[in-house]
């Protein structure tokens, strides 16, 4: 009944995963955020354990051969992950740790991890998204239409998700979250394991 929850938020570029896990963090500040381990160095001011867990290359597919990692992918020559350790004990300790990734890697948790609560953050429409995305000034028309596309086929995995949010403004958003993670404290399949020990025990001493 203590343990805590693997809370997993994805959805397509663009719909403001990183703001809502921002100010999720500030409104409930025992959340605690899952730290990725990678192979690429240290930029200034980051700390190893708070910002990455910094891997050699063979520490990084050591922890691959090992099965210690929820999921893996290779960027720019860089290793990133999840580590399993670090999720594990964070849950064992009864807190709760959220995870925020694009969708593939979701999946991916989810096939190691299935009984972590996976959330899909949705935007208020397509042309909502297509703003957000146009609305950086860094990407080309031909960039932001092959993001579209890949942002419909995000959302069409939607199916292997929980829960759906839709981040139409950001306290909303964030409510609805909480509201997920109080609910999901209080299934009752979190006490069944507990409540039968507890019965077991009372039946012994009558």
């Amino acid at each position: 009944m203590n343990k805590g929850l693997l809370l997993v938020l994805s959805g397509p570029s663009g719909v403001g995963k990183g703001t809502v896990c921002s100010v999720l963090r500030k409104k409930l500040p025992e959340l605690v955020y899952s730290v990725s381990a990678t192979t690429r160095a240290p930029r200034q001011g980051e700390v190893n354990g708070v910002n990455y867990f910094f891997k050699s290359r063979e520490q990084f597919e050591d922890m691959i051969a090992r099965d210690a990692l929820l999921e893996h992918a290779e960027y720019v020559g860089n290793y990133y992950g999840t580590p399993r350790e670090f999720v594990e004990r964070t849950i064992a300790e009864g807190k709760d740790i959220i995870l925020e990734i694009e969708v593939q890697g979701a999946l991916k948790v989810k096939e190691k991890f299935p009984e972590g609560v996976f959330i899909f953050l949705l935007p208020p429409s397509l042309d909502e998204l297509k703003q957000r995305i146009t609305g950086r000034g860094t990407e080309s028309q031909d960039i932001i239409n092959h993001r579209m596309s890949v942002a419909v086929e995000e959302m069409n995995l939607i199916q292997h998700y929980d829960y759906a949010v839709v981040n139409d403004e950001i306290d909303l958003t964030c409510k609805r979250i909480e509201s997920i993670i109080i609910a999901e404290h209080c299934r009752k399949d979190r006490f069944l394991e507990e409540l039968s020990h507890l019965n077991a025990a009372t039946i012994e001493k009558a």
